[in-house]
C-alpha cells in the first residue's frame, strides 16, 4: 500500500449509508429508506454530475449538529489512515449546512475536533478548504468568505465546487481575491464537464494554485504546455469520472497520458461513499483494471505529496517513506 496524499476529498461525499441512517435517526431527519443497502444501491446508475449532487445534497440534510460532523470527519479519517493516506485536504461545503440552519461554528467544531483527534491517534495530517457552491453564484461566495474568517484558524484554503457549466470561475473573482489577501491557498474544480477556458480562468482570473479534475485541459495543449511549466497540479479522481460518465471506462480515462506529457498529475477519491471506495480503490483500479505500473503509481503517490499544502521538511519526510 503507498503512502499518499489525499488532495480532492469532499467530507460530505464520505457520509457512508449506515452512518447516514444513524444520523437520520439521531435528527428525526426522513429518509427514502432506512436500509444502508438499498441506499447504497441508488448510487449504481448516476447520468451525470447532476444526477448524482440531486442525491448527495438531499443525503446532507441529516448533518445537524457539531457532533454529526465530528462523527462524519472521524469516520472519514480511520478509513483514509488504514489506506495509506498521511495528508487529507479535504473540501467542505458549508453553505448547504447554514441552508439548513446550522450555525458555522458547529461545522468547524466539529470537524476541527476530528482532525485533531485523528492525528493524535494515527498520525494522519489533515486541514479543511472550504469551498463555494458555483450554483449559489458569487456574491454567496463573497458573503461566505465574509462568515468564515471568524474561523479562520480551522481552514487553509478556498475551492470551487458543485454544478460546473453555466458558473465560469470569473463569477467568483471577488471571493478568491478576499482569501488571497488573507493568505489562504487557493483551488478550483475546473475541466471536468466544461472545457479548458474554465481551467485556463481558474488560473488567471482566481489565481488557483491546484486544478481539480483537469481532464478536458488536454484538449488545449498549449494550456497543457502551461500546466507542464508550471508543475500545476492536476488533483484528477479515476472512479468518480467512471461513475459520473466523465469517460466511458476506466481505459478511457487520461490519466496515463497525463504522466507521459509531464503533466503533475495526482489521484484521489473524490466522494468515496458513492463512487467505488476510496484513494486505495483508485490506485487498485488503475492497477488492475488500466494496467498502469507500479512506476507511474509511485510517480502519482510522489506528485500528490509535491502538490500538498505541507512545508518542505514534512513533504521531504513522506516522499522518504514513499522512496524507501
Amino acid at each position: 500500500m503507498l503512502p499518499v496524499a489525499e488532495l480532492h476529498l469532499h467530507l460530505e461525499g464520505t457520509i457512508e449509508s449506515d452512518l447516514l441512517v444513524t444520523l437520520a435517526r439521531r435528527n428525526d431527519i426522513a429518509l427514502p429508506t432506512y436500509d444502508p443497502v438499498e441506499l447504497t444501491a441508488r448510487y449504481d446508475h448516476f447520468a451525470d454530475l447532476q444526477s448524482f449532487l440531486d442525491i448527495h445534497y438531499a443525503n446532507l440534510t441529516v448533518l445537524r449538529t457539531e457532533q454529526d460532523f465530528y462523527d462524519l470527519a472521524s469516520g472519514y479519517l480511520a478509513r483514509a489512515a488504514a489506506a495509506g493516506v498521511r495528508r487529507a485536504e479535504m473540501f467542505c461545503d458549508p453553505q448547504t449546512h447554514l441552508g439548513h440552519g446550522v450555525p458555522l461554528a458547529a461545522v468547524f467544531d466539529g470537524f476541527s475536533a476530528a482532525i485533531a483527534d485523528a492525528e493524535s491517534a494515527t498520525g494522519i495530517s489533515a486541514d479543511l478548504i472550504v469551498c463555494f457552491l458555483r450554483d449559489l453564484g458569487g456574491d454567496a461566495a463573497e458573503e461566505l468568505i465574509r462568515a468564515a474568517l471568524p474561523f479562520r484558524d480551522r481552514f487553509i484554503g478556498v475551492g470551487l465546487d458543485s454544478t460546473e457549466i453555466g458558473y465560469p470561475p470569473r463569477l467568483f473573482e471577488t471571493a478568491y481575491s478576499i482569501a488571497a489577501s488573507e493568505g489562504l491557498h487557493r483551488v478550483a474544480h475546473a475541466g471536468e464537464e466544461a472545457g479548458p477556458d474554465y481551467v485556463w480562468e481558474a488560473l488567471d482570473v482566481l489565481g488557483v494554485e491546484r486544478i481539480d479534475h483537469g481532464n478536458r485541459a488536454l484538449e488545449d495543449p498549449v494550456l497543457v504546455q502551461r500546466l507542464v511549466d508550471e508543475q500545476i497540479p492536476l488533483t484528477t479522481c479515476p472512479l468518480s469520472n467512471v461513475y459520473l460518465k466523465v469517460v466511458d471506462d476506466l481505459a478511457d480515462h487520461p490519466l496515463p497520458r497525463m504522466l507521459e506529457l509531464g503533466l503533475r498529475a495526482t489521484v484521489s477519491s473524490d466522494d468515496p461513499a458513492y463512487f467505488g471506495g476510496g484513494v486505495d480503490d483508485n490506485f487498485a483500479a488503475l492497477r488492475n483494471d488500466l494496467g498502469m505500473s507500479e512506476t507511474d503509481l509511485a510517480t502519482l503517490a510522489r506528485n500528490s505529496f509535491e502538490a500538498a499544502f505541507v512545508d518542505d521538511t514534512t513533504r521531504a519526510g513522506w516522499i522518504s517513506e514513499l522512496e524507501g
